[in-house]
């Protein structure tokens, strides 16, 4: 690839999900058909070419990916491309244990769970499901599987801006990365007040004084967060700051959305519709260099910085489940 070193795929599975969490989708909205939704064959073929121009990494997303069928299948055929080094999945937890075990048969490398309080009627209130429980055994079963395991708290005001610090504490028990994640001004998370990640450094650093810069975990990942560690504890806590420490000089990502657009950042609507291209007549030859071209341009075609900071310049319009969270 051109330009900007891109090396990371994000490939959105569906944008259906079994909880409604009030920032994302917190209403029944009509689910795109199934009919345009990249089937697993496609997803194979386009990646299959991503990872020729350069893609090593790939993180399987939603809506929720553990909804749709076959998604440890999905995990297999990716793992199984020539390139493809690692391949993660971003998941809800409710339904994490019940796959799990097909997920680790299938080669995952790691998961990323997401958990935005401990609070069980706070949860149900967030979601719209009582499934903290769940979720906190589906971190120990990922901990006790010995699969590297990430926590991603979506940081906000009105939703846990006094639970930081227990949320900081699970790091304590489990060796996971907790990371607190500034909300962008996307879809339904533009009616809340994101937490601004200086302001959850200073919350930790006043009880845990002593915290200090972690080193490369081995087996890092290949994002945006800034590692902190506090002697004593099994895990790390994570920095992940799109407003307030902008890194998009640094970003290496690009985003395949289950309706198989190709995202070159959250903040614009820009995208190439891959799915016309793979759906096309002509022969599979010609659409492996269509798709060579545009994966070849993209280091190019993403933009220097997105402009959340000017919601009038914010051009993106779909939901988080729609592109793929």
């Amino acid at each position: 690839m051109s330009g900007r070193k891109i090396d990371y795929l994000r490939i959105s599975l569906t944008d259906r999900c079994n909880l409604r969490c009030r920032y994302c989708m917190p209403h029944d909205i009509d689910s795109v058909p199934m009919s345009e939704i990249l089937t697993y064959e496609e997803i194979r073929e386009i990646t299959r070419v991503a990872a020729q121009e350069g893609i090593r990494h790939v993180r399987v997303t939603g809506g929720e990916p553990l909804v749709r069928k076959g998604c440890p299948d999905c995990v297999r055929m990716l793992k199984a491309i020539p390139g493809i080094e690692t391949v993660m999945l971003t998941t809800n937890g409710i339904w994490l244990r019940k796959f799990l075990p097909d997920l680790l048969e299938a080669g995952l490398d790691g998961v990323n769970i997401s958990l935005d309080t401990l609070q069980r009627e706070k949860y149900r209130e967030i979601t719209g499901y009582d499934g903290l429980e769940e979720v906190l055994k589906a971190v120990e079963a990922c901990v006790s599987a010995g699969i590297r395991t990430k926590i991603n708290v979506a940081a906000a005001r009105e939703i846990n801006e006094t639970e930081i610090l227990d949320l900081v504490r699970l790091s304590e028990k489990w060796p996971v990365d907790v990371r607190f994640i500034e909300m962008m001004p996307i879809g339904y998370g533009k009616e809340y007040h994101g937490l601004d990640n200086r302001r959850v450094l200073e919350m930790i650093k006043n009880r845990y004084p002593d915290l200090q810069e972690a080193a490369p975990a081995a087996g890092a990942g290949f994002g945006p967060a800034v590692y902190m560690q506090i002697p004593g504890f099994l895990g790390r806590t994570g920095l992940i700051s799109p407003i307030h420490g902008k890194f998009c000089q640094s970003c290496n990502r690009l985003r395949l959305t289950s309706t198989g657009k190709l995202k070159y950042c959250l903040c614009y609507d820009d995208a190439e519709d891959l799915r016309s291209v793979i759906r096309s007549g002509e022969t599979p030859e010609e659409k492996q260099e269509r798709i060579r071209k545009i994966f070849r341009a993209a280091g190019q075609r993403k933009p220097a910085g997105h402009r959340f900071e000017e919601p009038d310049q914010i051009s993106e319009k779909k939901r988080m489940n729609e592109i793929g969270g």
